[in-house]
């Protein structure tokens, strides 16, 4: 089949190249056209936090966004926001930002429902914006419509900062500044590799097309799915990665087949159906571990795994078809004028020499690299799943001013109010109370907490509870049974003491305060939900683990035919994983090093990184544990001495595996640019993966086994022998394959 297709296109290649502009043009006018969208939404089927926001939007119809916060302070020595002339300034920013386009209503601290936006010395409030749009439809133009209209209140002096999501709408970066980076620094590497300019552009068009057509469809998927902006910049950092890798592995084999005298247009087929083929396969390996993720249950992970599979997809669709077309149009300019000479034979130099060192001494390099990446490791063993909150954003941030200011007025569980949703057996009995108006314009009772008694345990147990701060009176919707707390704790969202409290209300607190009297409480609010989406991760964490192994594991038996390499290969991505996951424990969470990419400090690890981490890294280091033991595999069909294939799979390998790694560690390193910590958590963590699984794992602990395993390593017992079907992934029609009587057929060519 790779034949069939590297010839169809290698005698088309302006056809082919031609396809491949008209669909990049396609994608991008698509969502020019119809929009990119995005959606930090996170739903978490069957937990506690999502049945509160369900039950509070169906009783408590209200704006799309929420409430935004918009920051009020005038500074010491200044007049305070409840003075005559300041209030006057503040009610009339309030009706101006109201008329903003978009905007549904305003709360303001001087309303009943705003009682508690104003600190205790008067300096800080805020206003509560009402949105009709959520998340990031929320546009940079909206927040700036609602700082021209707080005009009256700068004029009096007033500082005013948007929060929330209108906030972040303008902190919102582009990773553009780190992908031109990393293009760059991987046009030096390719150029110092290849010795041409014209070849090193190649892989980097390739690369450059591929994402070009993968981030605009992904920004159309937005549109039918939650699509979070991480998984946009995981798809770029992916997609870049391996489309400049996978283009490289093909055009290293066209030119070693240009200078074995082989003709352009069949040395375009003969690399489509050699290398192409093994692409293929690493990357249906990196697809497989994505897949895995499924098996989490969550929304956010269908998405973050859908998105690095598109940028993989295309970039495999890209090798496959448009690299032979390439080839054959550029044909000759490609293949080096002076080719290296070969090693003196007994001299070996580079890998070479690096291969013969480690099938000498295989025991005290082996015990030597599993020291270095068990030493890396050893952090990961204290490594907590948290959540990240405004407070990890760069100073200067407005979401970090905004941040900052309303911890300092209100305290720091002002930035994370939890919601306590009650769902009663039968309407509130009330007496006198006051009347709020919610966002949709009905009207619902606002009791003082003493009106019904069931109510009133409720407000009792949450205002006793270690760790809330202060508790609104409830809100009691129209329907007269769903009533609504508002509870601000007295830590921040990102601390886990909040998350402990959580757990307390939903497991002492309040099923303490409601026995037997038939009330459903839930308990809501973003900290919650990130409590809940790091429980159901780590709860799901083992399957995912198990399915990406079982895959991994499955698919290298397939193609090497040998239960020992299918293991060990599992074997050894479980070490440098752990490597990675050591490192992101200790700058992240521990802050070795954090001020150096751009932190003030630690910052927790929301669950999702490390999962999406294992399944990225585990499908990225397949690439290079083919194209090493295909080499091996090769040689020992050959020659059937594992000690020298060992050695020649290795030298033959490692400089082009080493060039591919060092392109995607500057491609995930230039992403520490971003602000995003996140998007730092992925860059140290794959790169410092990456970098330990070319060298050490690749370099080191592969080859010394299979030194030390000698013929074990190629072991297959008969009954499975007859079960698997024969894969040739890496031949191209010249490669040996074992005759019926186990010698290996005449070569005609070989790498």
């Amino acid at each position: 089949m790779f034949t069939t297709v590297g010839r169809w296109c290698a005698r088309r290649p302006k056809r082919i190249v031609a396809a491949w502009l008209l669909l990049a043009a396609t994608a991008l006018s698509a969502v020019a056209t119809f929009g990119r969208v995005t959606s930090e939404a996170v739903s978490i089927p069957g937990s506690d936090s999502q049945a509160a926001r369900d039950i509070a939007d169906r009783a408590f119809p209200g704006s799309a966004s929420g409430k935004q916060p918009v920051l009020l302070h005038t500074p010491a020595g200044a007049a305070p926001l409840t003075a005559s002339d300041t209030a006057a300034a503040v009610r009339g920013a309030a009706a101006a930002i109201a008329a903003v386009p978009h905007v549904v209503a305003v709360t303001t601290p001087y309303d009943p429902a705003g009682a508690t936006a104003m600190s205790s010395d008067g300096h800080t409030a805020y206003l509560s914006v009402e949105l009709d749009v959520s998340g990031r439809d929320v546009t940079p133009g909206m927040t700036d419509a609602v700082l021209a209209a707080a005009a009256p209140a700068t004029s009096a002096g007033i500082e005013v900062t948007p929060g929330g999501s209108l906030a972040a709408a303008v902190d919102r970066g582009s990773t553009g500044r780190s992908e031109a980076i990393g293009l760059g620094t991987a046009l030096v590497i390719l150029t110092l590799s290849l010795g041409s300019l014209l070849a090193a552009g190649l892989p980097l068009l390739a690369g450059v097309i591929g994402l070009g057509i993968a981030l605009p469809v992904l920004g159309l998927v937005g549109h039918l799915m939650d699509v979070p902006e991480a998984g946009e910049t995981i798809a770029a950092m992916i997609g870049l990665g391996v489309g400049i890798d996978y283009t490289l592995f093909g055009l290293t084999r066209f030119r070693e087949l240009r200078a074995a005298g082989v003709g352009i247009e069949e040395a375009a087929v003969r690399t489509t159906a050699g290398s192409g083929k093994s692409v293929a396969f690493a990357g249906s390996a990196v697809v497989a571990a994505l897949t895995g993720l499924a098996l989490g249950g969550l929304p956010l992970l269908y998405a973050l795994a859908l998105a690095p599979a598109i940028a993989v997809v295309t970039a495999l669709g890209v090798n496959l078809t448009l690299l032979p077309a390439a080839l054959v149009l550029l044909g000759g300019r490609l293949t080096p004028k002076s080719p290296a000479a070969p090693a003196p034979a007994g001299h070996p130099r580079g890998w070479g020499r690096i291969a013969a060192l480690v099938a000498a001494r295989p025991w005290p390099l082996l015990l030597a690299g599993l020291a270095l990446l068990g030493s890396l490791a050893a952090p990961a063993a204290h490594l907590r799943l948290g959540q990240l909150d405004a407070g990890s954003k760069a100073s200067g941030t407005m979401s970090r001013t905004s941040y900052d200011r309303m911890a300092a007025a209100f305290g720091p569980g002002s930035n994370g109010m939890l919601q306590v949703v009650d769902v009663l057996p039968s309407p509130v009995r009330t007496t006198a109370g006051s009347t709020t108006q919610t966002a949709a314009g009905s009207t619902a009772q606002t009791t003082a907490g003493g009106a019904d008694p069931r109510l009133a345990a409720v407000t009792t147990a949450l205002r006793g509870t270690e760790g809330v701060a202060s508790v609104s009176p409830p809100a009691v919707a129209a329907d007269g049974r769903t009533v609504r707390w508002q509870v601000t704790p007295t830590t921040a969202p990102s601390d886990p003491a909040t998350t402990a409290l959580v757990h307390r209300l939903r497991a002492d607190v309040l099923p303490g305060a409601t026995a037997g009297s038939g009330q459903q409480l839930h308990v809501g609010g973003t900290p919650a939900a990130q409590a809940d989406l790091n429980a159901r991760i780590a709860q799901r964490m083992p399957i995912v683990v198990g399915f990406v192994l079982t895959v991994a594991g499955l698919l290298l038996l397939l193609a090497f035919r040998s239960p020992v390499v299918a293991v060990k290969a599992a074997v050894m991505n479980l070490v440098s994983v752990g490597a990675a996951y050591g490192v992101l424990t200790a700058v992240f969470q521990h802050g070795l090093g954090a001020r150096l990419i751009g932190l003030e400090g630690a910052v927790p690890i929301p669950g999702y990184v490390p999962l999406l981490m294992f399944a990225v890294l585990f499908g990225l280091s397949m690439d290079y544990e083919v194209f090493l033991l295909s080499a091996v595999r090769e040689g020992y069909l050959r020659e059937r001495d594992n000690r020298r294939a060992v050695v020649a799979g290795l030298s033959s390998t490692g400089r082009i595996i080493s060039s591919a790694a060092l392109i995607m560690v500057a491609v995930f390193l230039s992403y520490l640019l971003s602000d995003d910590p996140v998007v730092k958590m992925f860059g140290i963590g794959l790169a410092s993966a990456v970098a330990l699984d070319a060298t050490v794992v690749r370099g080191l602990l592969v080859p010394a086994t299979m030194v030390l395993l000698g013929d074990g390593n190629w072991w297959l017992p008969r009954w499975l022998d007859r079960l698997l079907p024969h894969v040739d992934i890496e031949g191209d029609g010249h490669t040996p394959q074992p005759d019926d009587s186990g010698v290996p057929v005449p070569v005609i060519e070989t790498r």
